[in-house]
């Protein structure tokens, strides 16, 4: 099967939650609001006004036929106060206000090793390009230096092996199993 990956745009929000799965129904789960302050009743409804009123959207969902299987936040990195006042990260990053950020991975539990998270990570490589990124960053997971298997809501903003698969290459490290990988877009 062939994964599509495209822009998630108001009209589809109401297939948007199926790539959560059971926790569709749980509007205080993440719903990719880790890093983001609302001022919502919950998280389902902020990512909701975020997608139904975006110029730009702020994510991408993968499709398997007509179905619903992934999604990943891409956005300016500006917009993620989770990532910019984050002391760790500060001492990684540097400025760049053209810099966009990738920062979760939702696939549906029967789809995962499948390949829809590195999917979702090259559309979110192209989606940033299209959009005037200089580069784009995330801060997976190195599930190699971990003790014992890592559970799929500990890697919600993806494994090395996945980035690295993409085209991105580790710039620094927050913590012994937490790298800041890059991809850079453009020169300069």
């Amino acid at each position: 099967m062939t994964v599509r990956i495209l822009p998630a745009a108001a009209s589809s929000w109401p297939e948007l939650g199926r790539a959560w799965g059971p926790r569709e129904k749980n509007p205080d789960s993440c719903w990719c609001q880790r890093f983001r302050r609302h001022d919502e009743p919950d998280n389902r409804t902020a990512l909701e006004h975020e997608v139904r009123e975006a110029e730009v959207p702020v994510g991408l969902l993968a499709y398997l036929d007509e179905e619903v299987v992934g999604w990943t936040r891409v956005v300016p990195r500006s917009t993620l106060p989770g990532i910019t006042g984050n002391r760790a990260l500060a001492r990684v990053l540097e400025p760049d206000p053209d810099a966009w950020w990738v920062s979760c991975f939702v696939v549906r539990r029967e789809h995962r090793g499948g390949g829809i998270g590195i999917a979702l990570l090259r559309g979110a490589v192209d989606w940033a390009a299209r959009h005037g990124a200089s580069l784009l960053e995330g801060h997976p997971v190195d599930t190699d230096g971990l003790a014992a298997a890592a559970s799929p809501s500990a890697i919600f903003t993806g494994t090395v092996a996945m980035f690295r698969q993409a085209g991105f290459a580790e710039i620094g490290r927050t913590y012994p199993t937490r790298p800041v990988m890059r991809h850079a877009l453009r020169q300069g």
